[in-house]
Order: structure tokens, then sequence, then C-alpha cells
């Protein structure tokens, strides 16, 4: 799990005298008293501003003429000067985003909220923010667009509250691997469906192979760190074709361009003209390759099928489908989305992948370029809806404060004797020994690191030992290196010195043997770092 404070907030509908109740509760909190409830009505108003909004903006027209007409009271009370024009889009969208709002974060709701990011904002981190929304009946709202107050942000537009839909009724994740580079498989589908206008799917893939290998910018060059990537592209697979690629590519990111339908069991892709897939099959071939997020540049991604009274089936849509089977991220598209939209977007949230950022964040990164672009008034910015896993933290590879220092085997850098049998040991009467192999030693909280420690204060890849051949300036210092990565610092204790525990804080040192460390907190287990005799 991620260190980020993450506050998870549930809407569920009650049956109560035929009336729309609900409960809302905390699911998970950064503080033991943040775990709350209470219910409340789905209020007329709400029912108004929310017809009014799918007559402007929806162009599904089924469930819009299966409603009532818009009150001309809504208008009144968004404050619209006129019935029409970027005025009253303007001030709609607004006036929905702030009565979502407060009828979300109402009463101990917005007492745990207001705590929860105070807390994240002590710690100098953003708040990740997940919503769980059991009723089929409320998935279609656009609850991105929800802000505090008239004139404030958007929460899907934050990075400092990284917002994302979640799920419930979900096995917990397996351990995934820890991964330093982006490997996607883009899968161009059928570009054309019935009436739909034909995608210019090549484009796509052009225009995101440039972004990950950082050569989209006019001089040919982009200044921004670029994380390593591979992308391999399938254009109009068979499903068999398409499960034999995830099978072999240990693939992170599956992206897909192409037509796509509302339909049970997580929606129809449209690979090719006589070739489909539906979410269910395609979660099974995803999880089992452990790809942690999928992309899907199809209309109605994230939109539930509809049974024939045109009512939405629960957990039908390809988004919800695919986290359920276990997928940690999943990205789609709430409704239709134009070719000129999703470019935008893909560019944008490409790039913040490539240079490291959480899931989440890139989606808020990203979704600020399509309010550029397309204008507030305009619900494109709205359309990218994100599900995420409750157990995954959002991050695809290593954040970039966090890169371990790794000398390949025949760099020119690593000259030839090899490195000296070092190791760690604990300091009491049971000692422990944990080797440092291949002159590298990764310590930390998760799984996979090579001495895992599971003490509070440590973080998740805290810290590192490891060896640089050079010739120390001092002969009793040994070519080892400490180098700490962590939120809460390493304490080392040099024997030699008279200058007691100190701190060594995202920096590098030198170390000596019989060097004693402590990891994430001066109350944490002390260990010794020894370099054995006659190994150097």
């Amino acid at each position: 799990m991620s260190d980020i404070p993450c506050l998870s907030v549930a809407i569920s509908r009650l049956e109560v005298a035929q009336t729309q109740h609900y409960a809302l509760w905390i699911l998970k909190a950064p503080f033991p008293g943040g775990y709350v409830h209470r219910d409340c009505a789905w209020t007329p108003s709400l029912m108004q501003v929310w017809k009014a909004w799918q007559s402007m903006f929806s162009p599904d027209s089924a469930s819009v003429e299966s409603m009532d007409d818009a009150l001309p009271e809504v208008w009144e009370e968004a404050g619209a000067e006129v019935t029409q024009g970027t005025n009253y889009t303007s001030r709609l969208m607004q006036y929905l985003g702030v009565t979502l709002w407060n009828w979300l974060f109402e009463g101990v709701i917005r007492s745990s909220f207001d705590q929860s990011q105070g807390i994240a904002i002590g710690q100098s981190k953003p708040l990740q923010l997940r919503l769980d929304v059991r009723d089929p009946t409320l998935t279609h709202l656009p609850w991105e667009i929800m802000q505090a107050e008239a004139g404030m942000q958007a929460i899907s537009l934050s990075q400092q509250l990284l917002f994302s839909r979640t799920t419930s009724a979900v096995d917990p994740l397996p351990s995934l691997r820890v991964e330093n580079s982006l490997k996607i498989l883009l899968v161009l589908g059928q570009s054309s469906y019935g009436s739909s206008d034909r995608l210019d799917l090549q484009q796509e893939a052009q225009v995101l192979e440039q972004v990950l290998t950082g050569n989209d910018g006019e001089d040919g060059r982009n200044s921004s760190p670029i994380v390593e990537s591979k992308v391999d592209t399938l254009v109009q697979p068979t499903p068999a074709e398409l499960v034999h690629q995830i099978e072999k590519g240990r693939y992170n990111i599956l992206f897909y361009a192409g037509h796509g339908v509302p339909a049970p069991d997580g929606g129809m892709l449209f690979l090719g003209p006589d070739a489909t897939i539906n979410g269910t099959e395609l979660a099974q071939v995803l999880t089992r390759n452990q790809v942690k997020l999928a992309v899907f540049n199809a209309c109605w991604g994230a939109q539930p099928d509809r049974n024939s009274f045109q009512q939405p089936l629960p957990r039908s849509s390809l988004a919800e489908v695919l986290v359920h089977h276990g997928v940690p991220a999943v990205l789609a598209m709430r409704d239709m989305i134009t070719d000129d939209e999703a470019l935008s977007f893909i560019k944008c949230f490409a790039q913040a992948l490539a240079e490291r950022r959480s899931i989440d964040c890139a989606v808020a990164i990203a979704r600020q370029q399509l309010l550029t672009l397309y204008k507030f008034n305009q619900p494109t910015w709205t359309l990218p809806v994100l599900y995420m896993h409750p157990d995954f933290s959002g991050e695809l590879v290593r954040p970039f404060n966090s890169q371990v220092t790794e000398i390949p085997e025949h760099s020119t850098s690593w000259l030839s004797r090899q490195a000296p049998s070092a190791f760690l040991r604990s300091v009491g009467i049971s000692s422990q020994i944990w080797p440092i192999h291949g002159g590298i030693m990764r310590i930390g909280k998760m799984e996979g690191n090579d001495l895992v420690i599971r003490d509070p204060g440590v973080s998740r890849q805290h810290a590192e030992i490891f060896y640089r051949e050079s010739a120390p300036d001092d002969e009793a210092q040994t070519p080892f290196y400490l180098r700490d990565f962590s939120r809460f610092g390493t304490w080392l204790l040099d024997p030699l010195e008279n200058a007691g525990w100190q701190l060594v804080h995202q920096t590098e040192v030198p170390l000596r043997s019989a060097n004693q460390i402590k990891f994430g907190s001066t109350r944490s287990q002390s260990l010794e770092f020894v370099v054995e005799a006659g190994s150097e």
C-alpha cells in the first residue's frame, strides 16, 4: 500500500418507504476516528439539477427521454442570466458540482474529510479520495465535477486531492511486481462501427510512442525526465492473438483504442470486423499477467449496461468489471469522446506517466489539459473516469526520488574486481545476519526489498546500501555507500567519531565497517554494517 493518506467513501441505496434514501460511510480513513456513517435522502433539487445536466450535456437521448423536462427553477437557482449559451452551461456545471459536494460531504462525513485532509497537509502529501458508488443509478453522475464552493477547483482537477472511483467486494490484490519501466501493449481495434465516425487510430499510436520516447517537442526533444518505455502494437487482433501477446509480454499497461459499447459482462470491445471481447473475458488474462493499468479510448467504457426498462445494471460497466476481477486500475470514458479530445488527453496522460507520476495524479494533470483546451463549460474534461482497486496505491513505477542505483554488470564504470563480502547484523543478544549480495541491498517496508522492515517509520522503498569501486579518501572507509530515499530518514552512528547518531535524509553518505544504522527512527532496531576481513 502507498504511504499517501487515503479516505474512501461509500454510497449505498436504502429501501425506505419507496423513497431515495442512501447510506454514506467511510470505508477507509487515515485516522481511527474517521470511520463514520450517516443516512440521507436524494433531494428533489438534486434530481432537478441532474435532469438539467442531462438535457444539456448527455448524448444518450434514451436516458433523457425517460425523464421529465428540466425545471426552470434550476436555471434560476444556478444563477443563470440566460437559458442558453456559455453562461448557462458554465453556471450549470458549477451548480451541479457544488450541489453534489454538499450532498456527499455533510455532517460527520465532512468532518472526517476535513481531518483527513489536515493529516495529509501535515505530512506534505496529497490525500487520495476514493468514491465507491454502489447504486448503479448514480454511477453515471459526473462525480468528478464536485467542488466545495463556486469558484473553487473541481475535485478531480486537484493534484493535492487525488480523486478516483473504487468498487467493493473485491479480493485483496496479490503482491505486484516492482518495476522501473513502462511496458505498454497498444491494441488498435476496429476503427469504425455502425454509423460511428472512423477513428484515426494510427495517429493515436504515433502520439503515444512519441511521448514515451521523449520525442514530442517542437525541437525533437523532451526536457522532462522520461522513464524507460517500450510500446508494442497489435492491429485488429483476434482474441486469441491478444491473449497470446499479453501472455508473453510482461506488460504493465494495456492501451485499447477503438470502438466499444455497453453490454452485459463488462461491455463489448470491437477488436476487428469479426472479433469482439467483453470485459469478463479480458479480465482473466490481464489479472493473470499482472497488468496494472488498462486504458480504454472507447466510448461508454465507464457506463453500465441497461435492461429493457432502461435501468442500469449493477457492476456491468467495463471499468467496474475489470476492477472487480482484480485489475488494479482502469481508465475509461463515461460518454462519447471525440478523436481530437481523446488525443489531447492521451498525450498529456502518457507524458505524466513517463514522468513517474502516480496514475491518479496523471489523470488529474491530463484532465486539466482538457479543461484548458475545451473550456470548463464543456463536458470534455469530465469524461475520463478512473477506477482503482481499494488496495492499489496508484504507483506504476518507482517514483523519481525512490530510484535505486544499479551498476550494470558490463558497464564501463564496473571495474574488474567484485564487491567485498559485507552484511548487516542485528545488535543485541540474538544476532541475525543479512548478507549484501552482488554489492547492493535494498531496504524498505514493501515486499521485494532485499531486507524488509515492518517498523512504522520505514518507507516502502526506504534506502539502499551499494558498492562503488573507487579510492576512498579515508583509509578506514570502505567503497560502500548508504543512500536514503525515505520520508523520515535513516540514522547512522560512526564509532570512530564522537558525534552520536546522525540523520541521513534523501542523500548519500559513505559507510565504514562497524557503522551502526537505524532505519526510520532512533527507536528502531540497531543494525551493524560489517565488511568481512580480508575481502577488500
